[in-house]
């Protein structure tokens, strides 16, 4: 397995972070801007979804796994979530219309989906098989012959 330095661990770490940061800003953004065309509300809605499928798409892709699409899908969710909760006095954010269902759930289906399009990086656990003939499976001491 490949060491990594420390900065290059701080660097991947700050870029998380970033990607987090660019998914929380999406959220507040989409929040307030998912119904502004006011003859088409739907229609931002899902431009807002276009929109979160390729940033998480890319994101994934430009980091190399499926860790950067969900950290991304991530604080989209959690800014999303809070911004559809009824406050006492009845405020809300994300109202109960067409476009407001359009867009929060349309947008998790999105960021579902971005997620799942990008391939693992480590590889699937059922598809690495035995290891060759001759040695022992995982868990066994191979005995002499």
């Amino acid at each position: 397995m490949e060491q990594r330095s420390q900065v290059e661990s701080a660097l991947g770490g700050a870029a998380y972070g970033m990607l987090f940061v660019l998914g929380v800003v999406m959220g507040v953004v989409g929040g307030f801007t998912h119904s502004a065309w006011p003859g088409l509300p739907v229609v931002s809605a899902v431009l807002w979804l276009v929109l979160i499928f390729g940033v998480s798409l890319g994101a994934g892709r430009l980091m190399g796994g499926r860790a950067a699409a969900a950290v991304t899908s991530a604080g989209w969710v959690l800014v999303s979530s809070a911004f559809s909760l009824r406050l006492g006095a009845g405020d809300l954010v994300i109202a109960g219309d067409a476009s407001g269902h359009v867009y929060l759930y349309g947008g998790m289906v999105a960021a579902v989906a971005a997620f799942l399009m990008l391939p693992s990086s480590g590889g699937s656990w059922l598809l690495r098989g035995y290891p060759e003939e001759g040695s022992a499976p995982p868990g066994r001491v191979q005995q002499g012959r």
